[in-house]
Formats: C-alpha cells, sequence, structure tokens
C-alpha cells in the first residue's frame, strides 16, 4: 500500500500572503503539484487558503484527506518570534495612540497563536475537505527553499543561497549542502532585505510588489551608468557580503522605503509605469547591477569555504534570471542549480523534498506537474460549443508550416507547468526571426508594454551555436548573449536593449512532442528556436483548461490553436469580429 505525503503553502495567517501551491508525493516520489492561482484564476492568489490545488492532489490518485499519511508545511511560526522586536517597533512607528494600541495588540495576538496554536487555522481549513486531519507537521521556510534548491540538484554537495523577502525571521540565508543534508552557515535577518530592497525599488517605479520585479529586471538594460543615482543608493544600502539595506527596509511592504527614496531622489514615484524616463531606466539598471554585485559577493565569498563548485539558488529573488547567470560566472563556480520554481509556490516542493535523504531525490528535468486533458475532452467541448476543428495527420508539421508563415499560435498540450514560466505546454509561440513577431505578440496578444522582450526555446543539441555561456536551460531563468551572426535568426527574442536572451532549451526526452515540433520548424527555416511566452492575456494566470484556452484564444490576436491532436482557426476577416464574439460569449464550461 502507498504513502502518501500532501505538502502545501498556505497565503493566509502566519503562513505569507502570496503563491499559495500543493504538491503530492507518492512513496517519495513527486507526482503532482499545481497552484492556485492557475484554479482560482485569481494571479498569486493572494491571501488565498490553496483549497482547489489540494482537492486537485488528492483527486489525481483519487484519494480522500483520510489517505493522507502526514501533511508538511513550509513555515514554522514560532521561529517568527525571534524578531518580535521588530514588529513591536513596528506597531509603536504607526500614527496615533490608538493605532499604535491596536496594533500592537494585533502583533502580540499573532505572537501568540505562532508559539501556542501554530497549525490551527490550517486545521480547521483542512477539516473542511475531509472527515480526519493527518498530522500536520511543520518547516523552516527558508530551509525548505533550500531543500528545492539543492535536493533535486543532481549535486553531492554545494553552497546554496535562499534570497527573498522575508521565512519567518530569515530573508537571506547562506547553507552548506551535502549527502546528509543542509547545514545553516549565515543568516542576515529580516529586515535586512534583498526581496524588499528590489520591491521597493519596483514600486518607486510604478509596479506592485510581488508582480512588477521581472519587469523592472527587463527595463534595466535600457539604463545606463548613472554616478548620481548610484552614489545616493549608497548613502542608504551598503552592498556585498556584509550587505545592509534595512534603511530602506525596516517597515514591511514598500511604503516607508518609497517615501525614502521620494525624499532621498526629490522626485515623486512613478504613478502610471509604462513610458519611463532615462532617469527611470537608469534606476532599474542602477538597482539590478546593486542585486547582482551583492549575491555575486556572497558567492564568491562562501563558495570557497564549502569547497564547492556547485551554487544551488532558491527564492523570489532567484526569478531574477540576470543575477543567477552572474552567478553562474562567478570565481570558483563550477555549476549552477536554480529551482524553477524559485518563488513561494515552490515551497510546497521543498517541504516534501526536506522528509528524504538528498541522495533519494532524482534530478529535476522538467516541470510538467499539473492537470492533462485528452483530446476525446478537446472534442467534446469543441462539438458542444459548435466550433468548427480540423485534426492534421501530422500536427507539427502542420503548426511549424503556419509558425513560419508567421502565424501566432496557441499551443495546449500535455500537462501544465508548475512555476511562473511556460515550458512547452501552456504557450503562445511566434516565428522568431522578425520584429515584427515580436511587436504583434506585445501589441494583439499580450496586451503588455511594447518594449518587454520575449525568450525562446531552442534545441538543446544547438545552444553551442546561439548562446554565451553556452549552457542549457531547460528551465528559461538564465540569460545568455548571442553571437552577432546568429542575432538575425533570434530578433524577436533578443533584449533590444543589451541583445542578450532567456532561453529555454528543450530535449526530446523532456517534452518529445514541443521537441519535434520545434525540429520540424528547423527543417523549414535553418532556425532551431521558436519565440515562447506565457499561454495568458496580460494580468491573468496561465491557462489551465480547454475551456480558458479557448476563451483567449478568441479574445486575444492568435491566429490559430493546437490543442492535442486538434487545431481550431478563426473566422474569415470578413466576418471575424461578429462570429469570434459569438464563439467567445458562447463557450460554456
Amino acid at each position: 500500500m502507498s504513502s502518501y505525503i500532501l505538502s502545501f503553502k498556505p497565503a493566509i495567517g502566519l503562513y505569507g500572503q502570496h503563491d499559495p501551491s500543493a504538491a503530492l508525493f507518492e512513496d517519495g516520489n513527486l507526482i503532482y503539484a499545481v497552484e492556485e492561482e492557475r484554479l482560482s484564476r485569481q494571479k498569486h492568489a493572494i491571501n488565498t487558503f490553496p483549497r482547489r490545488a489540494i482537492r486537485a492532489c488528492l483527486d489525481y490518485r483519487d484519494l480522500d484527506l483520510d489517505d493522507i499519511d502526514r501533511v508538511i508545511l513550509p513555515y514554522r511560526p514560532t521561529l517568527s518570534n525571534k524578531i518580535l522586536r521588530h514588529y513591536v517597533q513596528n506597531a509603536l512607528s504607526v500614527d496615533g495612540m490608538a493605532s499604535k494600541i491596536g496594533t500592537l495588540e494585533e502583533v502580540l495576538k499573532t505572537r501568540f497563536r505562532s508559539t501556542f496554536r501554530p497549525t490551527a487555522e490550517v486545521e480547521s481549513r483542512l477539516a473542511e475537505l475531509g472527515s480526519s486531519v493527518p498530522p500536520v507537521e511543520t518547516r523552516s521556510h527558508h530551509a525548505c527553499h533550500a531543500a528545492s534548491a539543492f535536493h533535486p540538484s543532481g549535486f553531492d554537495e554545494a553552497l546554496v543561497l535562499t534570497i527573498d523577502a522575508k521565512g519567518e525571521y530569515d530573508s537571506t540565508v547562506i547553507w552548506n549542502a551535502h549527502p546528509d543534508g543542509l547545514d545553516r552557515i549565515r543568516t542576515y535577518e529580516h529586515p535586512n532585505s534583498l526581496g524588499l530592497f528590489f520591491a521597493v525599488i519596483t514600486k518607486y517605479l510604478g509596479y506592485r510588489m510581488f508582480n512588477g520585479e521581472g519587469k523592472v529586471m527587463g527595463l534595466a538594460p535600457y539604463g545606463e551608468e548613472n554616478e548620481a543615482i548610484e552614489s545616493t543608493l549608497r548613502e542608504v544600502i551598503d552592498t556585498g557580503v556584509d550587505y545592509d539595506v534595512t534603511d530602506l527596509t525596516q517597515q514591511w511592504g514598500t511604503g516607508y522605503g518609497v517615501a525614502t527614496l521620494e525624499e532621498l531622489f526629490d522626485r515623486p514615484a512613478v504613478e502610471t509605469p509604462g513610458e519611463f524616463s532615462q532617469w527611470e531606466k537608469d534606476l532599474a539598471y542602477t538597482a539590478q547591477k546593486l542585486l547582482e554585485e551583492t549575491v555575486v559577493d556572497i558567492t564568491e565569498t562562501y563558495a570557497p569555504q564549502i569547497g564547492a563548485g556547485n551554487v544551488g539558488l532558491a527564492g523570489g529573488v532567484v526569478l531574477n534570471c540576470k543575477m543567477n547567470t552572474r552567478v553562474m560566472q562567478a570565481d570558483g563556480v563550477e555549476d549552477v542549480f536554480v529551482q524553477p520554481v524559485a518563488n513561494d509556490a515552490g515551497l510546497a516542493l521543498g517541504a516534501g523534498w526536506i522528509t528524504q535523504h538528498p541522495d533519494s531525490v532524482p534530478q529535476m528535468t522538467d516541470v510538467y506537474l499539473g492537470p492533462s486533458f485528452d483530446s476525446a475532452e478537446v472534442r467534446d467541448l469543441l462539438e458542444t460549443n459548435k466550433i468548427p476543428f480540423a485534426e492534421p495527420d501530422d500536427l507539427e508539421a502542420y503548426v511549424a508550416d503556419r509558425l513560419a508563415e508567421g502565424d501566432l499560435v496557441g499551443w495546449f498540450h500535455g500537462r501544465l507547468e508548475l512555476g511562473p514560466r511556460a515550458l512547452g505546454n501552456r504557450s503562445i509561440l511566434a516565428d522568431p526571426r522578425s520584429v515584427e513577431s515580436r511587436d504583434r505578440v506585445n501589441r494583439f496578444v499580450k496586451h503588455r508594454e511594447e518594449w518587454r522582450p520575449f525568450a525562446p526555446s531552442m534545441l538543446a543539441s544547438t545552444v553551442d551555436d546561439y548562446l554565451d555561456p553556452s549552457h542549457e536551460a531547460p528551465f528559461m531563468i538564465t540569460t545568455a548573449s548571442v553571437p552577432e551572426d546568429q542575432r538575425d535568426d533570434l530578433t524577436a527574442v533578443l533584449h533590444p536593449s543589451d541583445q542578450t536572451t532567456r532561453p529555454q532549451t528543450v530535449r526530446r526526452e523532456q517534452n518529445p512532442r514541443y521537441h519535434r515540433l520545434i525540429s520540424e520548424f528547423y527543417d523549414r527555416t535553418g532556425v532551431p528556436a521558436v519565440l515562447n511566452t506565457s499561454f495568458n492575456d496580460h494580468g491573468e494566470p496561465i491557462v489551465t483548461t480547454p475551456t480558458e484556452a479557448l476563451k483567449d484564444f478568441f479574445g486575444m490576436g492568435l491566429d490559430l490553436l493546437a490543442i492535442e491532436d486538434i487545431v481550431v482557426t478563426k473566422p474569415s476577416h470578413e466576418d471575424s469580429p461578429t462570429r469570434m464574439e459569438e464563439t467567445l460569449n458562447k463557450i460554456t464550461l
């Protein structure tokens, strides 16, 4: 009889605010994982208990909650009491005596719950899903991040860095990872937080905390060295291995830090992002530079002490692809594994793996862990809604032809990816050779800022020709330069400013169907890559179901939808607006 572990990241109460997820382990093997946002359709599923994600895990093996042997949560709330003084100071900093007293009372209540009833709210929510609640265990937030970076890395030993806004009491942790597990070497306690530092910059530039940091990373290459900005920032932060950013991050959230920057620079925060001045681009450039400088210095300081050339990375800050590449290139670093679900959604993975010996965890080669749908289900949906479709004899060849002709394609196959990147199962695809492809996808499909770059999916066998440094990147979480003589092949997927790209490399064994599609496109064009971006409209999660794919297809500027063995096209241009609106309105769940 199989044993089952359910691990999940709530986003309620003592367990953080965003990116809840759940994972199911059968006899120690990870078999299913999904983010709550993909099922609730609310981006980041803020302040949400992952009820749908938990139910999806159970349904995958037709289980009841009673069948679960134990539940593991990637937080140990009692550890938050280590920074009780910080919470009290924040409470006393609010205006008005009544507000001070009310905030302080809430702090003390929260600390009481974290000490004496840390799992009570979770157990109460679980009781709504089953007749009995399995034993509930808690593990350290950053230890779960570290396990997610080391256990599936394939390394025997490594330096592991976990970097985010805040776990229980820590924001950055340095780990010595070895065959027997993880040893904590150094802790940078909250509020000395690189995650909050970059969040403050993000908010100052007009984007939301925990949502717009990737946009700031993408904006940074448009900036330049600006001595005035850099020297001013360095007045309030120290970088490097002994970094200190607390003059900007001493209060949770971004309000205090943004107000500090407004006073420091004598200019207001951006209210409506999109069109940025050169000064604002230079600020993004400088913030990115200082972040990279700090993390590289930490790496180069501690890698020799641990004696391993391997580095593992996890935590929300590690979604910064350009920073990851700088770590790859750091002195003394031989190999790097970046957990592809580096944000809090990946905590469910680490919570399950941390219970195991590292050697028993298989190397992570893909993140296709969510729900899937077969062609019969898709066919029934289309027939029910009277939507015409076709089933080509060779779907990959057909789609490759259409891509080569310039069509924009919604591509929906196999199991849903876990994490923020679409990796060829829920993707929007285009010809990577032309600026027109990039601009059409930004303007008519993704409905987002036109300066934002896209990424390629390319055959792993061609990286030596196209990437510098040459490396396989199955999770689209590092960057690389492209040789000048190859740039015409990848015009649509190069950053317009610095000509770098954020690649996904694809091997046949990782994703056979996607690999064949790219190979067919290669045969037709001589280019072993396609433009790949996530299948979702601006501001919504990646599509999960065929119904969501159809609604986005008819509501976005896509030309073709390839969904399992089936293709759907749009009405002719003469009557397309009316017919598409009718089709969009009648699609049934």
